[in-house]
């Protein structure tokens, strides 16, 4: 070896430990604290009981015949073809389409523009008029519900007497099949817009200031803000809602069933009453396989919803 080499070469590498020690300091790195999955075991365990084999065993259901006891009586498919050529089901699905017709949309644009409304600092009393549209959402249903059978009762509602002392007829409003889903709409819109209006009034409040403050400089008058900036910026948010109301209207179980029971002549037999009359009947199998029927479709509205408002960034 040269004197340039040897003063190239750097100071020799140490050899590794090797025997006990070195097994001890492995096992010592190895070792994983319990105490973190311990904290997020409670969890897990609680998802899987009452989350996913909830889930799975209805899954199973849904090819069974199962009246809630005795043994399970694989038919395949036999279910959901039952329910794909049952005209109750459909009719159910008309209903809730009806419904969604009579709520969402006007639900949707009336708390853009009451948002939008409620946005403006120079409106006085904002805080006022923020907590009187969210009381009736945080009001229990049950409650309204029974409030709205005095109000439009055919006989002696509040509503028909107005009616009289102008001199007109009365009106069946939750006895005839041309008036009882609008006025269970109008329970609804009437119960939920609150909660339409604060997640709008969030997202106009995300818009930054200085967008509206440079279509002013430019000559833009409030309707043309309105119209070319808080909508378009808006959308995501009025997305979200869209799904959200459309499951909604899905679940309708409540006011359906307080008000009319689904009548008359099954009129307001939306698709979350009709399936509540197969837990009544027992008939667990079919009622499994309408909820997966229901998901599914109200997957495919939402994916249709999303991608009909989603904005051009997205």
């Amino acid at each position: 070896m040269t004197m340039t080499d040897l003063a190239t070469a750097g100071p020799a590498t140490q050899a590794a430990p090797s025997g006990p020690a070195a097994t001890r300091g492995t096992r010592r790195r190895r070792r994983v604290p319990a105490a973190p999955y311990l904290m997020i075991a409670p969890f897990f365990l609680s998802f899987i009981a009452f989350g996913a084999y909830p889930l799975l065993f209805a899954l199973r259901l849904s090819f069974t015949n199962w009246q809630g006891s005795g043994e399970l009586r694989w038919i395949g498919l036999g279910n959901y073809t039952y329910l794909l050529t049952s005209s109750d089901f459909w009719a159910s699905l008309a209903n809730s389409g009806v419904m969604w017709l009579l709520v969402v949309p006007v639900q949707t644009l009336g708390a853009v523009a009451i948002a939008a409304a409620l946005s403006q600092r120079r409106l006085r009393g904002r805080g006022f008029f923020r907590t009187t549209l969210i009381v009736p959402f945080v009001t229990p249903l049950i409650a309204m519900a029974q409030v709205w059978l005095l109000l439009f009762d055919a006989d002696f509602g509040a509503v028909n007497s107005f009616l009289k002392t102008l001199g007109l007829p009365s009106v069946g409003w939750l006895t005839t099949t041309v008036w009882a889903k609008p006025t269970i709409a109008l329970l609804v819109l009437w119960k939920t817009t609150g909660f339409a209006i604060v997640i709008m009034l969030a997202a106009i409040q995300n818009i930054p200031d200085d967008v509206y403050e440079a279509a002013a400089i430019d000559g833009a008058g409030t309707w043309h803000r309105f119209w070319s900036i808080t909508v378009p910026l808006m959308r995501r948010a009025i997305a979200f809602y869209v799904v959200i109301a459309t499951l909604g209207i899905s679940q309708m179980f409540a006011e359906p069933y307080v008000m009319t029971k689904g009548g008359p002549y099954n009129s307001t037999i939306t698709s979350g009453l009709f399936l509540y009359n197969h837990i009544t009947t027992s008939d667990l199998g079919l009622g499994s396989a309408n909820s997966f029927l229901l998901v599914l479709l109200v997957f495919l509205l939402s994916l249709v919803s999303v991608r009909l408002l989603r904005s051009k960034e997205d």
